[in-house]
């Protein structure tokens, strides 16, 4: 009991003291707080009457400067409205001026349009009595010519286009001549200067080798017992060998060369040795192979370096060496495809073509040659499907295939191909032919003149080389003898093979006779 007097003695002045001191501190934060917060409204007030005050000066300065960017822009209306209405009269001047131009021309015009009617309805008066003075012309010329309007045309006509053709024929001619002779001198200046460059021997060379014999009494050795030797030498390298009454002399014959070559080198060899028997002749045959093969090897090699052209595939030169084994009308093929290849080479030197390729192509032209006794078909194919084999370049293969006419040229080198191996084969001396073949040439030549209307005798001559045609004055004149010298070019180009070119020459003369009694 004491001690809960003691302390609610000592709490309760405590809590009567707190709770006077938290009442007494909210009234005076009450009182601050008011105090704050009317000061701080009249401050507002005080800015909101500043506010209108500036205010409204800002209003009157933006009324004040709006009137006066009216007032210059109503100024600068009135000055342009008056300038357009100024331009506007000029203009309206300058259109009623140019009413009364228009006005004075048309005025004018009318006239004039008066003046031609007039004038049209005189001309087509003038024209119709122009057309009936033309139709009683007419009728009258018809009676006269007893021919109609429709005939007299039809013959002008005919007459006309007779005299065209005969002026363009003569026109054709002049300039072909002129043509022909600038362009005989640049090519005979060019083919001159090619062939003096590349001037070669020609040796004709035959299907036969002659072998000599020390006397005639070795031809029975090689005869040997029964016919053995003999057989054992035309067997082993497919030849025959032919022993007649020539003294101290065989024969060998084939179509071959190379095997011909073969056969020669064994038989020669086996005449020094003198053991003749068929176990000796095969195997001298086969060391004549193997010499040959070598040959052949050193000689397309041998070609390549004198030609100057490289790089070609050993089986491509190889077959180059078989040419020199292989001849055409008599002409060593070798050679000639050596002699063509410095021919393309000179000539294109002289007209700006490719050498390197016209070389090329020139020395491999006959390729086919070399093997055309083994494949079938004719050397062009053979030989342009060898070039292909060995991957040769399209341009070469194009002058291999074009090199007798039977493609159309498409390069300049194949054109030269052409003119080269033309060249080599039409020299003198540089192939034979059989009298029968020149001979059924010649009749050939001779049966083409003849089957055109008009010819009265043709002659070759010049070995073939030039057909002269004589025709009929009445019935050819001299504008046809130009259409009938190209028609005949024409049919011996697609009916012959011939070397070189052939000359054309018609001839036609007309004799007035006269007897004085």
């Amino acid at each position: 009991m004491q001690i809960g007097q003691i302390l609610l003695t000592i709490v309760l002045p405590a809590v009567v003291s707190l709770i006077v001191g938290l009442t007494g501190g909210y009234f005076y934060r009450k009182n601050v707080a008011e105090a704050k917060v009317e000061r701080a409204e009249e401050s507002v007030r005080k800015m909101i009457v500043d506010a209108q005050k500036r205010a409204e000066s800002i209003k009157k300065e933006i009324v004040l400067e709006a009137k006066e960017e009216v007032v210059q822009l109503r100024t600068e209306l009135d000055n342009e409205t008056k300038e357009r209405r100024a331009e506007a009269q000029r203009m309206e001047k300058r259109l009623l001026q140019r009413e009364e131009l228009l006005d004075k021309k048309l005025f004018s015009i009318e006239k004039k349009e008066e003046n031609v009617t007039r004038k049209e309805r005189d001309l087509t008066k003038a024209k119709e009595d122009i057309q009936v003075v033309f139709n009683q012309q007419v009728e009258q010329l018809e009676k006269i010519s007893s021919m109609t309007s429709s005939e007299a045309k039809e013959l002008l006509i005919e007459k006309i286009e007779t005299e065209a053709k005969r002026d363009a024929a003569v026109m054709v001619r002049e300039i072909e001549e002129q043509a022909k002779s600038e362009a005989d001198k640049k090519t005979r200046v060019i083919l001159a200067n090619s062939i003096q460059k590349v001037a070669a021997d020609h040796v004709a060379e035959y299907t036969v080798s002659v072998v000599p014999l020390p006397n005639d009494e070795m031809k029975g050795r090689i005869i040997g017992r029964e016919g053995r030797n003999i057989r054992a030498l035309e067997t082993a390298p497919g030849i025959d060998l032919i022993i007649d009454d020539t003294p101290e002399a065989v024969i060998l014959s084939g179509f071959d060369p190379v095997r011909r070559e073969v056969a020669r080198l064994a038989l020669e060899r086996l005449i020094i040795d003198g053991r003749i028997h068929p176990a000796r002749i095969e195997e001298m045959v086969n060391k004549a192979k193997k010499d040959v093969d070598t040959q052949i090897r050193e000689a397309g090699e041998q070609a390549m370096f004198d030609v100057g052209v490289h790089n070609l595939h050993p089986e491509l030169v190889k077959l180059l060496g078989r040419l020199k084994f292989r001849t055409s009308y008599g002409q060593n093929v070798l050679k000639h495809s050596m002699e063509v290849a410095h021919l393309c080479a000179a000539m294109a030197a002289e007209i700006g073509a490719d050498i390197k390729i016209a070389k090329r192509a020139g020395l491999l032209h006959d390729i086919g040659k070399a093997a055309d006794h083994e494949i079938e078909g004719p050397h062009i194919q053979i030989g342009a499907d060898l070039a292909k084999k060995y991957h040769e370049k399209d341009n070469i293969i194009h002058a291999i295939m074009a090199h007798h006419g039977d493609v159309e040229a498409e390069t300049v080198e194949a054109v030269l191909v052409q003119a080269a191996d033309a060249i080599s084969a039409a020299r003198p001396g540089a192939r034979r032919e059989s009298l029968e073949n020149y001979v059924k040439r010649l009749q050939a030549l001779e049966e083409i003149a003849n089957a055109f209307e008009g010819v009265d005798r043709t002659f070759a001559i010049q070995a073939g080389r030039e057909v002269r045609i004589i025709v009929k004055p009445e019935d050819v004149d001299d504008a046809a003898m130009q259409v009938m010298a190209k028609d005949i070019v024409k049919r011996i180009e697609q009916e012959l093979d011939y070397p070189g070119q052939i000359k054309v020459n018609v001839i036609r003369e007309s004799r007035t006779v006269e007897y004085a009694k």
